[in-house]
């Protein structure tokens, strides 16, 4: 059984980086592509970054366009999420997810069947 654990979160002020990181147990992680999903509180999750399996295609959600990246090391297992220029708006709990599909944007969480817990982070003004 596939197992996703985030981690990086933290509290950081507006203008700062953080990079999370999903580690994906399983010789087959390499295989699929990841998302980054991200709720608010009291807001529904939303999409915000998605990689196909070997890194050769990626997706933005135009919210954090031009200012995250994802990336992934298959030999670690690793999906990272790059985040400059953090704004407010930024904080959440941040979810990576694995999708079994052939990668086309992944924007939806029904495309997705094995989530991580989650990490905080929190954008100070």
């Amino acid at each position: 059984q596939v197992q996703l654990v985030e981690s990086g979160g933290g509290l950081v002020q507006a203008g700062a980086s953080l990079r999370l990181s999903c580690a994906g147990s399983g010789r087959t992680f390499s295989r699929y592509a990841i998302g980054w999903f991200r709720q608010a509180p009291g807001k529904e999750r939303e999409f915000v970054a998605s990689i196909s399996w070997n890194g050769g295609y990626t997706y933005y959600a135009n919210s954090v366009k031009g200012r995250f990246t994802i990336s992934r090391d298959n030999a670690k297992n690793t999906v990272f999420l790059q985040m400059n220029n953090l704004k407010p708006e930024d904080t959440a709990v941040y979810y990576c997810a694995r999708s079994e599909r052939t990668y086309s944007s992944l924007v939806f969480e029904h495309q997705y069947d094995s989530w991580g817990q989650g990490t905080q982070v929190t954008v100070s003004s």
